[in-house]
């Protein structure tokens, strides 16, 4: 079945309230007709990754779209960050040295607020936490950013797409301004964004990984976008993506990762891809031509 028949089904079945929401439009960068720019787990390049420090280092590069992580403690708070282990971005080595493999989900919130999250990246940086998911929603509303949010190892967490989309609702991210064109929910996992996209339809959604072009019709039911690493593209495998409708009758987009230099920021430019994501925003904005 093609996939804008597969869409027109799943819209059928969700019924009429879907299309009360207005669709994201990643595509109408700030730059006028670019790539969007996205800032990787914040501007990760100069700041320590997924700290709130990260996300102030991109508003402060003029980059107006940021990536996290969200992972959830033992006892059920959101948290940002990467790793499924707090080793490689904080000190709980040294505060908790008898607790390895140091798993987030092993730690209460209480416990991972102790850790230094900057320390490692630079000594300016000592003392940054790591960040509660509503902590780093303030502060991207704050600074009036939008937000791609990745959901982490969804499997370690049954339940994190509803809590994480409930979060979002209290803090006012679910309103017909941040869904129309400010959030960007993803995953690897297809069921996690096959989930969130069930539980609210009108949030814009999107695959990490590069399906095969004979799976895209699958993937074009619940998901409005497909975000491969930048090594697995081609012009090719973009138009592919493009020539597929997602749930809310647009194109399907790509957003590739993780693009660090002018060369192969330009390379998947022109590709045709709608977003880069990457940890040196300034460099790849400076590397895109105006349209």
């Amino acid at each position: 079945m093609h996939a804008r028949a597969v869409a027109a089904t799943t819209t059928a079945l969700l019924g009429t309230a879907f299309f009360l929401l207005p669709p994201s439009d990643a595509r109408a960068d700030e730059d006028g007709g670019r790539p969007t720019v996205v800032a990787h787990r914040g501007a990760s390049a100069y700041a320590p990754e997924n700290t709130l420090a990260a996300v102030d280092k991109a508003a402060e590069l003029g980059t107006t779209w940021v990536e996290n992580d969200v992972q959830r403690t033992r006892d059920g708070e959101l948290v940002v960050l990467h790793d499924d282990s707090l080793r490689r971005t904080t000190d709980v080595e040294q505060v908790f040295p008898g607790r390895a493999p140091w798993k987030v989900k092993d730690f209460t919130a209480a416990e991972i607020a102790r850790l230094d999250a900057g320390g490692w990246f630079g000594a300016a940086y000592a003392g940054a936490r790591v960040p509660t998911l509503q902590q780093y929603v303030r502060r991207v509303e704050r600074h009036d950013q939008k937000l791609l949010l990745e959901i982490k190892n969804p499997e370690l967490y049954p339940g994190i797409e509803r809590q994480t989309l409930k979060l979002l609702s209290n803090e006012g991210w679910l309103d017909r301004r941040h869904l129309a064109d400010r959030l960007v929910v993803q995953s690897f996992s297809a069921d996690c964004v096959r989930t969130v996209h069930h539980l609210k339809p009108g949030v814009t959604t999107g695959f990490l990984g590069t399906p095969p072009v004979s799976d895209l019709a699958v993937y074009a039911a619940f998901a409005d976008q497909v975000n491969p690493s930048y090594g697995s593209l081609s012009r090719g495998y973009v138009s592919a993506v493009h020539a597929f409708t997602g749930p809310h009758g647009r194109p399907l987009e790509v957003f590739t990762w993780t693009v660090d230099d002018a060369e192969t920021a330009r390379l998947v430019a022109g590709y045709g891809v709608d977003g880069v994501i990457t940890n040196k925003p300034d460099v790849v904005r400076g590397a895109l031509p105006a349209v």
